[in-house]
């Protein structure tokens, strides 16, 4: 009860910080925790799949997706200022971080109460790819391919649309527009305007 309501707070204050950060790479920093401490509730349920997948495609995947939109985004600012290098101060945080992670996992794997069926009284383990367990692949496909699966396309679709979008409006564009006659117009100026500055 004490590791739930843990990770309930840490869930509530991370999806606070995401809406009220003033950077979006902050916002992404506090979608990654959240994510996190996701994956670390789906594990103290015994749904380790579901919290390796919660790891894998919306941490390793829909995140780096969202980075590479802000860094779309911010292409045409000013260029970022280069500040010191903080990688050697987080490889020690990063390693705790990686092991108490696997540590985790492995409590929740070997010691979290089994949720299978019962044969004489005595519950069976269920095994991650049997059917009728909770966060077991089956159930989670079936779910997703039956029930979910039109939300699962409109949320394709949304994160294609703004990729598309995302591009559209990061790409460089055309310094001229309209007409032959005003492009001609342009680039005449141009050239006048180069030979004035070499005059000078």
């Amino acid at each position: 009860m004490i590791g739930f309501l843990f990770l309930a707070v840490v869930l509530i204050a991370s999806a606070v910080w995401v809406v009220t950060a003033k950077k979006p790479v902050y916002s992404v920093v506090g979608l990654l925790a959240h994510f996190a401490a996701l994956a670390a509730m789906y594990v103290s349920l015994s749904a380790e799949f579901l919290g390796v997948v919660q790891i894998i495609v919306y941490s390793g995947a829909i995140l780096v997706l969202f980075v590479f939109v802000i860094a779309l985004l911010s292409s045409g600012v000013d260029p970022f200022s280069v500040g010191p290098n903080r990688l050697p101060k987080a490889a020690v945080p990063a390693a705790l971080l990686v092991l108490g992670s696997l540590a985790l996992t492995a409590y929740g794997v070997f010691k979290a109460p089994t949720v299978g069926p019962r044969v004489g009284g005595a519950a069976i383990a269920a095994q991650a790819g049997d059917a009728n367990a909770f966060g077991s692949v089956a159930d989670f496909g079936k779910a997703l391919f039956t029930v979910h699966l039109l939300p699962f396309e409109i949320t394709a679709l949304v994160l294609m649309v703004a990729v598309i979008g995302v591009i559209l409006l990061a790409g460089e564009k055309p310094p001229l527009s309209g007409s032959s006659e005003q492009a001609a117009k342009a680039r005449r100026e141009m050239r006048e305007a180069i030979v004035r500055a070499g005059d000078e």
